[in-house]
């Protein structure tokens, strides 16, 4: 098999170098502004939604992202893959809902490392959200193409989508009656848009057909939702890391996948502690393991792993309307990936 994580680690390091140079390009910037908008942009993580973006492009496009990326003619700028600009708008994107969302959530730490208002203050971290969104707007300007307003439309209806998504998930913590449907309809907006839509945009850039970009976006709604249920999951079954604190969602009262699932598995009357999470009534840490026994008990975990990876089939199922080529298993392989991720 190709060694696609070998290649995934070698395009992430693309990526990461040219969010270095999009964090500082342009007028020059306040201290204020310039130190942590370079410091979230050398956040490093997954670099997924950029990844599913040049994917996209490749597969459609069939150029290989390696020949187009790495010419690097002498005492010339190296020539990059015309989708890296709107690879790295996506990624600018993604981390400006990173921002806002720790201020809401008041979240001292991401993957390990402070977060920009506990690090800095709310008034910076406001101020660097909102240049994330002209930096990513400013990126994928410089796409060379003729669908350029079509690409403006689906992310700009990317960006309304996660913060409506947002606004759920922020209303559900104030509501005991919320239902898996419109759960699962939050994450398809808060998660599953900007993956689909990364996906999508790329496609987009390589002159996709109508078929093609169904695919791709069937593809990404599908990894999506596998992405959430999981993150869901390794908040109670310990893989996550990076300053994560095992089941801070349960503590918290946040509506997830697995409490919500719980009350159609678990007995009714062995609900009273998911009552006390759904009305967020003093949850504590000695709570934890008990609510993981029940949902170990009671198949919880186990209807989770299936709908993850129900949905990860689907997603590469939706590979099978787009042309065979090594950008195809590359997806083929993130979904692998996702599946097998502690973090």
């Amino acid at each position: 098999m190709p060694n696609f994580q070998s290649e995934y680690n070698r395009y992430r390091r693309l990526i990461d170098q040219r969010l270095r140079i999009l964090a500082d390009e342009g007028d020059r910037k306040p201290r204020s502004i310039a130190a942590p908008l370079r410091y979230v942009l050398s956040g490093g993580g997954k670099r997924l939604r950029p990844m599913l973006l040049l994917l996209a492009y490749q597969a459609v496009k069939g150029d290989s992202i390696r020949e187009v990326t790495w010419r690097t003619p002498k005492k010339a700028t190296p020539h990059f893959s015309p989708a890296i600009d709107a690879a790295l708008a996506i990624e600018a994107l993604h981390n400006f809902t990173l921002v806002h969302d720790d201020i809401m959530d008041r979240a001292p730490s991401r993957r390990g490392r402070a977060t920009v208002h506990s690090k800095w203050d709310d008034s910076t971290a406001i101020l660097v959200g909102d240049e994330l969104v002209a930096l990513a707007y400013r990126s994928i300007l410089k796409s060379k193409t003729p669908r350029l307003r079509e690409i403006l439309r689906v992310f700009t209806d990317c960006l309304l989508e996660v913060c409506e998504g947002q606004g759920y998930d922020k209303e559900f913590e104030g509501r005991s009656d919320v239902s898996l449907r419109e759960y699962l309809r939050m994450i398809e907006k808060k998660t599953g848009r900007m993956l689909s839509d990364a996906a999508v945009i790329g496609g987009l850039l390589g002159g996709a057909t109508e078929r093609e970009l169904r695919a791709l976006k069937k593809y990404g709604q599908h990894i999506g939702r596998a992405f959430q249920i999981q993150d869901d999951l390794l908040d109670v079954t310990g893989g996550r890391s990076f300053g994560k604190r095992i089941g801070g969602d349960i503590v918290e009262g946040k509506k997830t996948y697995l409490l919500l699932t719980a009350y159609h598995l678990v007995p009714e009357h062995k609900r009273h502690l998911l009552d006390k999470i759904v009305m967020r009534r003093s949850i504590r840490k000695s709570d934890v393991q008990t609510v993981r026994k029940l949902y170990q008990r009671y198949g919880v975990l186990d209807n989770a792993r299936r709908e993850v990876e129900k949905n990860l089939r689907e997603a590469q199922r939706a590979l099978e309307n787009m042309k065979p080529s090594r950008a195809r298993e590359m997806l083929r392989w993130v979904a692998e990936m996702l599946h097998d991720r502690e973090m």
